[in-house]
């Protein structure tokens, strides 16, 4: 008896210890995969009894074994990625990718380039994206996005390219800020929406 009661003891250890070495990113990229649809396989290897991720598929690291870059997957936009604390760009463009932009995004400090474009998100873009200081690339274009363009995004002046054309955007375009660099093409082909940029012909560059 006393044998057994030893033996439980050490699997719980064994166990508490495993869950305490599992980096916040594998543990993330996990709650991520749970809601993923993978129908060829492509993320078999997101092995859960690897602790360190950066062998995984479609998963880049730093040196320091912190997850800075991920690549296509179809599936929901899980806010499980705002756990993601070093993520550098998120590059999910052209894989079906359906529901809305989590408002969690706006917690990844370190994002450069978030690239979700020719997918079906729909819904509005959160303001919280205004809080992404170190933002060079959002493109967002050939989407179903509805709503304003928020005005937080103003401040985003590290913006290089903010490409917004081809969704279902309403109201006015916002002219403050990084808006006054951003070429009318990158607002084209949003039937509701107005103001400097408004453009329905196609054509035009971004």
């Amino acid at each position: 008896m006393a044998a057994a009661g030893a033996l439980a003891i050490v699997l719980v250890a064994l166990i508490a210890s495993t869950v305490a070495d599992s980096s916040p990113d594998a543990v993330a990229l996990q709650a991520l995969r749970s809601g993923l649809q993978d129908p060829d396989g492509a993320l078999k290897n997101w092995d859960p009894d690897l602790v360190d991720p950066c062998t995984w598929f479609h998963i880049s690291c730093d040196d320091n074994l912190r997850v800075t870059r991920i690549v296509a997957f179809s599936g929901p936009l899980s806010p499980e990625l705002a756990k993601l604390d070093q993520l550098q760009y998120m590059e999910f463009w052209g894989n079906n990718i359906q529901g809305t932009i989590p408002e969690e995004f706006g917690d990844l400090k370190n994002l450069i380039s978030l690239d979700l474009y020719n997918n079906s998100i729909s819904g509005r873009i959160p303001a919280s994206l205004g809080n992404l200081s170190n933002l060079k690339f959002l493109r967002l274009d050939h989407n179903r996005l509805t709503g304003p363009i928020p005005r937080e995004l103003a401040g985003l002046f590290q913006i290089v390219v903010m490409d917004l054309s081809n969704n279902d955007l309403s109201g006015t375009i916002p002219t403050t800020g990084v808006f006054q660099n951003i070429p009318p093409g990158c607002f084209a082909n949003n039937p509701r929406l107005r103001g400097p940029g408004q453009q329905q012909g196609g054509g035009t560059d971004c």
